[in-house]
């Protein structure tokens, strides 16, 4: 998964006569960044219909704020900003179809273009990186944000392949303050071809980000350099040696800060190697600020000190009016999107206990695997454990929010080696543990993404957290028979797992027989739609050993749900 950083850099110029420490040769550069906005616009939470600390429209509060003391302020972006919410969902189904889901009425006119470029065009970015996320929906989808927005995408290391049509991404750009030459440089993670199909990547190549950084500094240098460095990563600082987590990489002489996401994490302010790093959160629920002071040197300048902090979206941070205005009409048709009935439950039910025991809720989402990709066995995850289901009519608010990601499905040919390596790794999310430590939280590690732990649906299985880690999945059969693993298997996965991301390596290769032409989270909207109901009982294929651990786990519900990284 995932991220977008937003910049803005202003310039304090400390005129004469102020003291000793300020200087007329010294001024301070500030700039302020969000990420993996991920369509985050309203402070709302789609999914539950309630006010959520988070989104452009309050973080632009928090950007006026900082306009107010510093009216000169350059403002960047850099990725994972169209992608992500209802709002942004629906807008694409309009741009790929020319019509909006479920036949809702609309008018063309009251949708000029991608909602997040108009609020960004309204708080005048100067300039973006390319997330992976942009890919998500295709390149008609890219390529009309890209042209809605009135600032350049940037990206080095995304490259297009000789005779393609794509429009190739600016490496950096050079923005003046005050005198101060900012470049800021863009590096997308190179991860991107394991995770979407051919045709939403079309000629579009991406190379390793050191490399690319590199080129981008000497580019930059013959071009008159800069005073002052930035490279917006789209990439994680955590597993370094992974292909989207090399940050660290980045961290190299000409650099002076790096800010960035993909993650969903934070960090408010690390050294690698003399290089400033800094994630803010994603969605924006946070917004980070970094300090640079500079002192004349010469015919240039030096980079002297440096700070940085994360300031936090509160419920209480107001969200910017006009902001709000311009993006109403894409909420509103969102809304009436969410709340239309699509399917009926026959008994009240929860996601709160997926990760630590079946439910219905997470068996819905294998049912309409099996079914679409004609699968022996389907692997998922739970991805919000927050969901709750009434007894009576469903919305499509409902049914979404089992599937919160743009993911795809797919069907590998795989073996009962693979599904057994899968559960493994999916495993890891538990801790060890002997005798009394059974009955004692935490069982769950914090190292592993609640979204990465996949359960598996035509087979049964244990997982015994007495076992050591690659050695927990017990009694796994098929049919009341012991799997064997090389019994022959269609798989249903989502395409984030066929590229083997997050430890599931055993699927990456693997043949791909099919692969959806609708995200899953549609499918899931139109298999319960045409079916009117969903389950009411899971069928308890799984379960967690010993007793007393999954009693345990079942009895501490705020870990089950927020156990792990990222959620």
């Amino acid at each position: 998964m995932r991220l977008f950083i937003s910049l803005i850099i202003s310039l304090t110029v400390i005129l004469p006569g102020y003291g000793a420490a300020m200087a007329p040769d010294r001024t301070t550069v500030t700039v302020l960044a969000t990420t993996d906005l991920h369509g985050n616009l309203y402070p709302v939470d789609y999914y539950t219909a309630a006010p959520a600390a988070r989104g452009l429209a309050r973080i632009a509060t928090l950007i006026q704020q900082v306009r107010a003391t510093a009216p000169g302020a350059l403002l960047f972006d850099c990725g994972d900003t169209i992608q992500g919410t209802p709002m942004e969902s629906v807008y694409q189904t309009i741009v790929r179809t020319g019509r909006p889901p479920l036949g809702l009425d609309f008018d063309p006119a009251l949708l000029p273009g991608d909602p997040m470029m108009l609020a960004m065009n309204r708080l005048r970015y100067d300039a973006m990186v390319l997330g992976n996320h942009e890919f998500n929906f295709g390149l008609k989808s890219l390529a009309r944000a890209r042209a809605d927005a009135r600032f350049p995408w940037l990206s080095a290391n995304t490259s297009v392949a000789p005779g393609n049509a794509e429009q190739p991404f600016p490496s950096y750009i050079v923005k003046n303050a005050g005198g101060i030459r900012v470049a800021f440089i863009g590096i997308t993670t190179p991860a991107i071809p394991g995770w979407e199909r051919p045709e939403h990547i079309g000629g579009y190549r991406f190379g390793a980000g050191r490399p690319a950084l590199e080129r981008a500094l000497g580019n930059l240098r013959r071009a008159g350099g800069a005073d002052l460095v930035i490279v917006g990563a789209h990439m994680g600082l955590e597993g370094q040696g992974a292909i989207d987590n090399i940050v660290a990489e980045l961290a190299i002489p000409g650099v002076d800060a790096i800010i960035f996401g993909h993650t969903h994490r934070e960090e408010a302010g690390k050294l690698l190697g003399g290089v400033l790093a800094v994630q803010p959160k994603n969605w924006g629920m946070s917004l980070a600020r970094l300090d640079f002071t500079l002192e004349r040197a010469g015919a240039g300048w030096k980079l002297v000190d440096r700070a940085s902090r994360l300031i936090p979206v509160s419920a209480d941070t107001p969200a910017d009016p006009e902001i709000l205005r311009l993006t109403r009409p894409y909420h509103e048709l969102t809304e009436r999107y969410l709340d239309t009935p699509v399917a009926r439950a026959d008994a009240p039910l929860s996601a709160a206990l997926g990760r630590v025991r079946d439910t219905a809720l997470v068996d819905a989402i294998h049912a309409v695997q099996l079914h679409y990709a004609r699968a022996d066995v389907s692997l998922t995850a739970l991805f919000n454990p927050r969901v709750r289901v009434s007894e009576g009519p469903v919305t499509v608010r409902q049914v979404a929010a089992l599937y919160i990601y743009e993911n795809e499905l797919y069907a590998v040919e795989g073996t009962g080696r693979m599904v057994k390596e899968a559960l493994e790794n999916a495993a890891r999310y538990f801790l060890s543990c002997q005798g009394e430590s059974c009955g004692r939280a935490p069982l769950i590690s914090g190292t592993v993404a609640g979204f990465n732990f996949d359960t598996a649906q035509g087979v049964e299985y244990e997982i015994d957290l007495t076992r050591p880690e690659g050695d927990r999945v017990r009694n796994l059969r098929r049919h009341g028979r012991p799997l064997d693993p090389d019994q022959k298997l269609r798989i249903a996965i989502n395409n984030y797992r066929a590229g083997g991301s997050a430890g599931y390596g055993m699927f990456r290769g693997a043949p791909v027989v099919w692969r959806s032409s609708e995200e899953i989270r549609d499918l899931i909207i139109r298999y319960y739609t045409e079916r009117g109901k969903l389950p009411a009982e899971p069928d308890h294929n799984w379960r967690i050993l010993p007793a007393e651990a999954a009693r345990t786990l079942e009895a501490n519900p705020a870990e089950a749900v927020n156990g792990g990284r990222r959620d």
